[in-house]
């Protein structure tokens, strides 16, 4: 199977927004992002801001973030977001309720959740962890971002090196980050599903 050839190297259901997911087309080899699930925050004609699911490491987030390290969503170890500002932590969670008059701006006390889409919210990891753990459901550190220029992330969709869908917040919070990418295109109609059981090294068969 292939990735070219077959009209997926330009396939995409969506353009780019905040809540929507960048699946890795298997034409992507570069480490960084091979297989990767990104997740996006932010896009519009300046760029593009998102973080990688499914990349955790072996760090324990009470390593780096002591505070936190109990009320973090499992897996409990820090996530590679990308190679933007990987010495950053940025932090996600799913917000038990957001206030009808923030619909997408900052709420809790200090402002310290602000909405990206569907509840999902980027937490401050400087504000009160005992409130703001007690006003979401999920919560996932990840060290850097991923990031494009404007222009950028649409030159790369031409390029095949992406395809877009649909995400959720249980996408962010997946209990098998490791499994993600084969899952995310699992779900998706032909011909983008078929590309879940493309294997490792498909030198090898």
């Amino acid at each position: 199977m292939s990735a070219s050839g077959d009209g997926l190297e330009r396939w995409s259901a969506l353009a780019p927004s905040a809540g929507r997911l960048l699946v890795a087309a298997t034409v992507l080899t570069e480490e960084t992002f091979r297989r990767s699930v990104v997740y996006l925050l932010e896009h519009d004609a300046g760029g593009t801001v998102g973080v990688v699911l499914n990349r955790p490491s072996r760090t324990p987030v009470g390593h780096v973030l002591p505070a936190w390290h109990d009320v973090v969503s499992d897996p409990g170890v820090v996530f590679t977001g990308g190679p933007v500002q990987p010495d950053g932590a940025l932090c996600l969670g799913l917000s038990v309720e957001v206030p009808a008059e923030h619909p997408a701006g900052t709420f809790g006390e200090s402002g310290g959740l602000r909405q990206v889409t569907d509840g999902l919210c980027t937490v401050d990891l400087d504000g009160d962890v005992e409130q703001l753990s007690a006003m979401t459901t999920g919560l996932r550190v990840f060290a850097g971002h991923s990031g494009w220029a404007g222009g950028q992330l649409e030159r790369e969709l031409a390029e095949g090196s992406w395809f877009v869908v649909e995400g959720s917040p249980a996408d962010v919070f997946s209990e098998s980050p490791d499994q993600l990418w084969r899952a995310v295109l699992a779900r998706q109609p032909l011909p983008l599903r078929m590309l879940a059981t493309y294997p490792d090294d498909p030198s090898r068969n």
